[in-house]
C-alpha cells in the first residue's frame, strides 16, 4: 500500500488490554481519557507499522511520514488515528513535538536492528517511551519539573518490554535491542536469544539491564508526589510499582522459555501501595 492510499493504517488487533500499564484508565479524569485513549491509538498505529513483518523499511518509513503530514495538518487523509489525535492537541493544547518524537522512534525501528551500548538504547527510549508521560503529564496541566522522573520510568518500562520480548522480537523481525558490549562483556551473543531457555552468559546480560532498570524505577519513585493531581498522583503510583514488580519477574523467569507476565496479584498489590502516595 503506498502513502497515497486512503489510509496507512493497519492495526494489529493489539489494544490497550495487551500493556503491562493501564493506559487512559478509570484513574484518569473522565473528561481527559478521550485524549489519552487518542494518544494511545496514534502511538498503536505507528508501532504497528514499525513493526511489521511484511513491510519494506522504505514504505514503513512512507506510511509513519503520512502519519505525521495528517498529525501536522499537511494533509488531511490516510491516518484516521492522526487525524484524531490532532483534532485532540487543537482542544487540549498539548504540543505535537511528543508525537512526533514517537514517530521518529518508530522510523528508527524501521532500519536500526542493533544497538551497540547502554547510551544508544537510551537514547532510543528517550524518542520511543519518555514522549508518553510527558505527553500525559501535559495533558494534565502538570509541571515539567515531573519530566526526570516520568522520563526514567518511561525509560524502565521500554527496557522491561524489551525484556520480556527479546526473543519475539528477533524471531519476527531480525531486531535486537541487547546492547552488544554487554553481550561481549558476559560471553554472550545474539544467538543465544534463539535459544528455547537462558543461557547463563545471557541471564547475566539480562540482569545488567534489570539493574539499570531498577535504577531508574528508584529516580521514577519521586513522580507521584511531583504530580500535583490526586487521579493521577495515584495513576503514576500505580505505574511505578507495576515497573517495579515487573523488574522483579523478569529475574526470576525466562523470557525465552515463556513471556514472562504481570499478574492480577500484582495490580492489586500496585494498587494498594500506591494509595500511600495520596494525602
Amino acid at each position: 500500500m503506498s502513502a497515497a492510499a486512503e489510509s496507512v493504517e493497519a492495526w494489529s488487533g493489539k489494544d490497550r488490554g495487551d500493556e503491562n500499564f493501564p493506559v487512559g484508565s478509570a484513574l484518569i479524569a473522565r473528561p481527559l481519557r478521550r485524549h489519552v485513549h487518542a494518544f494511545y491509538a496514534f502511538a498503536r498505529n505507528a508501532d504497528d507499522i514499525a513493526d511489521s513483518a511484511a513491510l519494506p523499511a522504505a514504505e514503513k518509513i512512507a506510511r509513519l511520514g503520512t502519519m505525521e503530514e495528517v498529525l501536522l495538518g499537511r494533509r488531511e487523509t490516510g491516518s484516521p488515528s492522526a487525524a484524531q489525535l490532532r483534532a485532540s492537541l487543537a482542544e487540549t493544547g498539548v504540543t505535537a513535538q511528543h508525537s512526533c518524537d514517537l514517530l521518529a522512534a518508530f522510523r528508527r525501528d524501521a532500519t536500526q536492528l542493533r544497538y551497540a551500548d547502554w547510551n544508544d538504547l537510551l537514547d532510543y527510549c528517550r524518542y520511543s517511551a519518555m514522549p508518553v508521560g510527558r505527553h500525559v503529564l501535559d495533558l494534565h496541566g502538570e509541571s515539567r519539573a515531573t519530566w526526570p522522573a516520568s522520563d526514567a520510568l518511561c525509560a524502565a518500562l521500554q527496557v522491561e518490554n524489551h525484556v520480556q520480548d527479546c526473543a519475539r522480537d528477533l524471531a519476527a523481525l531480525d531486531r535486537c535491542y541487547l546492547p552488544a558490549d554487554l553481550l561481549g562483556r558476559h560471553g554472550a551473543d545474539i544467538a543465544d536469544v534463539r535459544e528455547g531457555a537462558v543461557s547463563p552468559g545471557l541471564r547475566r546480560v539480562l540482569d545488567a539491564l534489570l539493574d539499570r532498570c531498577d535504577a531508574l524505577n528508584d529516580t521514577a519513585r519521586a513522580l507521584p508526589r511531583g504530580v500535583r493531581g490526586r487521579r493521577l498522583r495515584l495513576e503514576t503510583a500505580v505505574i511505578v510499582g507495576l515497573s517495579r514488580r515487573l523488574a522483579r519477574r523478569l529475574r526470576r523467569g525466562d523470557p525465552l522459555a515463556a513471556r514472562v507476565r504481570l499478574r492480577k496479584s500484582d495490580a492489586l498489590a500496585a494498587l494498594l501501595g500506591a494509595l500511600s502516595v495520596l494525602p
